[in-house]
């Protein structure tokens, strides 16, 4: 080996690691375009050495996220004693600050987990299901895209030890001793039973809760209501619904590998599969998003949703790059 062949190599690496950085700071900037992300998506596959460095540049921003706080708090504090303007230099690394605190905070279209799910105790990712068992006969069965914290003595009726639904959906069995009770916060409210078993999913704000044997007990501030077997309740800001009967079959499909369902707007149908699937399905025509659709699809075989949305529908479907597929009205 000749010594300009290591000189080479080191300039190349050099050069994947500029572009990586490139990348990190493109996805965030609230200006990345489908565009953007088939390029990217492309640029990533061209080697192992390439998602590596996209990893590795990812990590390092991270790493920064708190040093771009500071960075950020003594600009804002500098500004207010009416400082001179600083040069080129400070104003650019005021706004790679600024892009790495965003990206920490916000990433663009979920390619990773933000900052705050980095610290979870317990968390799915896309597609993922998992078991935890929490002792005193608490056994969780987490669903996908899912993060779940352990919580103690946070409120005063959480006085002992309880668990904390951030977002997504679990399945809980509370199956020890009659004076173990299991309690579950999520949304603002307060879920908890002893010997039964529930469902309760977290998304966009509302909590939807559904006994599916014994009884469960939902509290939101001074708001009260029991759940008996089949019956479900959801809640947000406005406060506790109205207790309503439930078919538990759908509810529970997700257990089975399944996804249910009955009537729905496609458009829900599209935000659930997306929920389980890498890539992402497009609604491009809000006319097609408001048809009904009752189906079941295998959460292993996802990807027919699209094709049958076409044949059923008589969507236009346009695949793009990383499982990114566009579903719209057909041309007249």
């Amino acid at each position: 080996m000749t010594a300009e062949e290591p000189q080479a190599t080191e300039a190349m690496k050099q050069t994947l690691q500029r572009e990586a950085q490139a990348w990190v700071v493109r996805l965030g900037s609230q200006q990345a375009t489908e565009d953007d992300a088939q390029a990217f998506r492309r640029w990533c596959a061209r080697s192992r050495e390439h998602a590596q460095a996209f990893v590795q540049a990812r990590q390092v921003w991270q790493a920064m996220a708190p040093a771009a706080q500071r960075v950020r708090q003594q600009e804002a504090r500098e500004a207010a004693r009416r400082l001179p303007v600083p040069g080129r230099r400070a104003f650019l690394g005021g706004a790679v600050a600024a892009s790495v605190a965003y990206l920490a905070v916000s990433p663009p279209l979920a390619l990773w987990p933000s900052v705050a799910e980095w610290g979870d105790d317990y968390r799915t990712a896309t597609g993922e299901q998992r078991e935890v068992a929490m002792g005193d006969g608490v056994v969780l069965q987490m669903n996908t895209q899912t993060r779940i914290n352990l919580r103690r003595g946070a409120t005063p009726e959480l006085a002992g030890e309880a668990i904390e639904l951030v977002s997504g959906e679990a399945e809980v069995l509370a199956g020890g001793p009659a004076s173990a009770r299991v309690t579950v916060a999520a949304g603002g409210g307060t879920v908890s039973a002893t010997r039964a078993r529930f469902n309760i999913r977290h998304l966009d704000g509302e909590v939807c809760v559904t006994c599916l044997a014994g009884q469960v007990d939902v509290a939101q501030g001074t708001q009260q209501a029991r759940l008996d077997e089949g019956r479900q309740l959801r809640y947000g800001p406005a406060g506790l619904g109205v207790v309503t009967g439930v078919d538990t079959g759908p509810v529970v499909a997700w257990r089975r590998r399944q996804l249910v369902f009955d009537q729905v707007p496609l458009s829900q149908v599209v935000a659930e599969v997306n929920r389980y699937r890498h890539g992402r399905l497009i609604l491009t025509n809000e006319a097609l998003g408001r048809s009904r659709v009752q189906a079941s699809f295998s959460i292993d075989r996802l990807d027919d949703v699209a094709f049958l949305v076409r044949d059923v529908y008589g969507a236009e479907l346009t695949q793009l790059p990383g499982g990114i597929v566009l579903l719209g009205a057909a041309s007249a």
